[in-house]
């Protein structure tokens, strides 16, 4: 099992995991589905293979003994905060303690890249979700963002949905 970047060749099997982690029926499969409130696509390639090519991104996988691509995290630096989303792991596999190297990875890069901060979005209401961050260490803002309600390319919503703002210090 293997923690690396994400190149340009990996796109087709990062989108069908993401897709199927959190969208559809084979999304229920784990915990952290997002089927009850958003229905569409979460990702698309053209998206995954724009977030890989900015030099500030990076998406890490998380490769099986076999080489399949079980898990990735996308990471944005922002100077000195570091941007978290798209945490996925195949929901089959949700519950083993791949989304906790997955967070400890993404810490470690943004210590090595100079952030003092990790922060993310996280639909409100996703409490399950929400309380696991917390106890990876992340603590809700109190700040809030709309959800982009009439980008397709997100999703399209069954709910009226928010953003809360988590993050942790490193």
């Amino acid at each position: 099992m293997t923690i690396s970047r994400a190149e340009i060749s990996d796109v087709t099997a990062l989108n069908a995991l993401i897709n199927s982690a959190y969208r559809g029926e084979s999304s229920k499969k784990g915990w952290t589905t997002e089927a009850d409130l958003l229905g569409g696509q979460r990702t698309d390639e053209d998206d995954l293979k724009t977030i890989i090519s900015k030099p500030d991104c990076t998406i890490l996988k998380y490769t099986n003994a076999a080489g399949e691509i079980i898990s990735c995290v996308r990471l944005e630096n922002h100077g000195t905060k570091m941007y978290l989303g798209m945490l996925t792991v195949s929901p089959v596999l949700q519950g083993g303690g791949i989304g906790k190297q997955m967070m400890a990875a993404s810490e470690k890069l943004a210590k090595e890249q100079n952030c003092t901060t990790v922060y993310m979005q996280v639909i409100e209401g996703r409490d399950e979700l929400i309380e696991w961050y917390q106890r990876q260490g992340y603590i809700n803002t109190g700040e809030r963002k709309p959800f982009p309600m009439s980008d397709p390319r997100f999703g399209i919503p069954k709910k009226e949905l928010e953003f809360i703002i988590m993050e942790k210090g490193l």
